[in-house]
């Protein structure tokens, strides 16, 4: 089939090397010229592990093409993706200003029948929304086209495996001719195909990744009580995840969501409740628990070195998670301002996300690829990204660069036992701690 994709950031990009990789045709298109040179130059401008090749390989197969001509793009092919941004609102609600750009574009250039499909995530309603602005720049032409909701479920660091073995394809469509050509575009990936409405496609991803948001504010919730009973939320993650009804996933508890996903998504559904007069209490819990774990993390570092104030702190790990750069709501961001706003002085590893962290965070923290170099001379050692690089990383040469054997795990990556053999006065979370007393130090 051909497919144009308007939009060449995470979304796009990764959906438009998967489709290429299945046998379509496809060009991604975008208004950012840099970012189309760059492209065509052969530089991918995010970070995900596997997508530079299979770009390089569809691209010399003649299936994939980048563009900045959205017109002539859309003229060329029968399926137009909108893959673009949907940042938050300052009132937390979806900003559609992006996607009302793009169908406006689609209106102004339809040159005959297309299926023109969200993938972008996007609020109830958004469908119609994009169906009404096409028809509005039409200008008397003749052009027929329906609009669909495909929405995507890929993870940053996996978003190639995940396209590729996709779990399901939702598609909500009002027509069976679209409904058909989108299950056609998605059948050589095998998946399980779930045929809805437009309006429950859009809410589909909300309440997916709701769901997952609120798994990991409840063990979170859990943890914080596990330190004050003395109990270990590891092994009561791995006792709770055997339930079949519950499962294993998003049960490690840690120091809150991050991305481009949870928090945008978990605002935007609250906006929608707003919307339609109801109250959605539990995710407003979700949040809140979510905004409070950083803070709470900054505490428990502040008590166990007798308060950062003046001291040399270490990083290790910026982006939000592993296997990419994206420091979009990262729980490194406020973690790192309240240290700083405490006094501390911060010393930060990560083995990509470095640039993009300085854009956000900025030059007041001391950055470094560089894991033993960031270590050396700290007072105090913490964990937020468990990038393999920190869980392989030589505790032994660890605990000597440091001023103090103190370790601080926001990601629950070490074996109590073994720290307490390596003599590192080492807090994790919602597990007792290691020689937690400063006063054992010397």
């Amino acid at each position: 089939m051909k497919v144009t994709i308007i939009g060449t950031g995470y979304v796009g990009l990764v959906n438009g090397a998967c489709f290429a990789e299945k046998g379509h045709h496809v060009i991604c298109a975008d208004i950012n010229q840099n970012k189309i040179d760059q492209l065509n130059d052969g530089q991918i401008p995010i970070y995900e592990p596997g997508l530079a090749e299979l770009v390089h390989a569809n691209r010399q197969a003649g299936r994939l093409a980048f563009s900045s001509d959205v017109e002539a793009a859309i003229q060329a092919s029968d399926i137009i993706y909108i893959a673009v941004g949907t940042p938050m609102s300052p009132t937390g609600e979806a900003d559609l200003t992006y996607v009302d750009g793009v169908a406006e574009t689609i209106g102004k250039s339809l040159n005959g029948y297309k299926v023109v499909v969200n993938k972008s995530t996007v609020p109830v309603g958004t469908g119609k929304r994009v169906e009404s602005i096409i028809r509005g720049h039409l200008g008397g032409r003749e052009a027929g086209f329906d609009v669909v909701s495909n929405p995507e479920f890929l993870r940053e660091g996996t978003a190639i495996k995940d396209c590729m073995n996709m779990e399901r394809a939702v598609i909500g469509a009002e027509s069976k001719q679209a409904m058909q050509l989108i299950r056609e575009l998605h059948e050589p990936f095998n998946t399980t195909i779930v045929e809805t409405n437009i309006e429950t496609a859009e809410m589909i991803k909300y309440a997916s990744n709701a769901f997952l948001a609120m798994k990991i504010s409840f063990i979170n919730d859990i943890s914080n009580i596990c330190e004050r009973v003395g109990a270990n939320v590891v092994d009561l993650s791995y006792g709770l995840g055997l339930d079949s009804r519950i499962g294993n996933k998003f049960l490690d508890a840690g120091i809150g969501f991050g991305g481009s996903c949870f928090p945008k998504d978990t605002e935007a559904l609250i906006s929608i409740s707003k919307n339609v007069g109801y109250e959605f209490k539990l995710i407003e819990s979700v949040i809140a628990t979510n905004k409070n774990q950083p803070i709470h993390f900054v505490q428990k570092i502040d008590t166990i070195v007798g308060s950062v104030a003046g001291k040399k702190i270490a990083v290790l790990g910026l982006a939000f998670k592993p296997e990419t750069d994206d420091m979009r709501s990262a729980p490194s961001i406020p973690i790192i301002r309240e240290l700083i706003s405490r006094g501390a002085e911060v010393h930060a590893y990560d083995p990509v996300a470095v640039e993009q962290a300085k854009l956000v965070i900025g030059t007041d923290v001391v950055y470094s690829d560089n894991l033993l170099q960031t270590v050396d001379g700290c007072d105090a050692c913490v964990i937020l990204t468990e990038w393999p690089q920190v869980v392989k990383m030589d505790l032994d040469e660890v605990r000597k660069r440091l001023k103090q054997p103190i370790l601080i795990d926001g990601r629950n990556i070490f074996d109590l036992a073994e720290m307490e053999k390596r003599q590192f006065v080492y807090a994790s979370i919602g597990r007792p701690d290691i020689n937690a007393y400063a006063s054992q130090l010397g």
